[in-house]
């Protein structure tokens, strides 16, 4: 199980970048430059975080990516759900078979207590928090 994939730890580094950019326009050669993500990669990144309305696109010469939202209104939940959809810890092995031990299991008591908790956490964490 990974809680940050390489396409989330990208996505925040990107993020980060742009953010320090005091809302200047940047460009994906800058990026690439600056935070060295293979350009095809990164465009698919980009790509991902405007469909999401966490950055905007803006087209033509001198175009480039900037911040859609405040830094503090980006939280880490939603840019990992972009990237990986729910956040899961414990998947049962029996996957679509009924578990007997379901209701009873401590140890899947255990980790949706965790799971719960670390959900909370990512929930206040927010792009500012990651710049300071």
């Amino acid at each position: 199980m990974k809680l940050i994939t390489r396409d989330t730890d990208y996505a925040i580094r990107a993020l980060c970048f742009i953010s320090k950019q005091n809302k200047n326009i940047v460009s994906v050669s800058d990026l690439t430059k600056k935070i060295k993500i293979p350009r095809p990669f990164l465009r698919k990144i980009l790509q991902t975080l405007t469909r999401k309305k966490i950055l905007k696109s803006l087209k033509g010469f001198g175009g480039g990516f900037t911040l859609n939202k405040k830094p503090k209104e980006i939280f880490l939940i939603d840019i990992i759900k972009s990237f990986q959809g729910k956040i899961k810890l414990n998947e049962c092995n029996f996957k679509k078979k009924l578990c007997l031990n379901k209701r009873t299991c401590p140890l899947k008591k255990k980790i949706d207590e965790l799971e719960k908790h670390v959900i909370t956490e990512l929930n206040s964490l927010t792009l500012k928090f990651l710049l300071n």
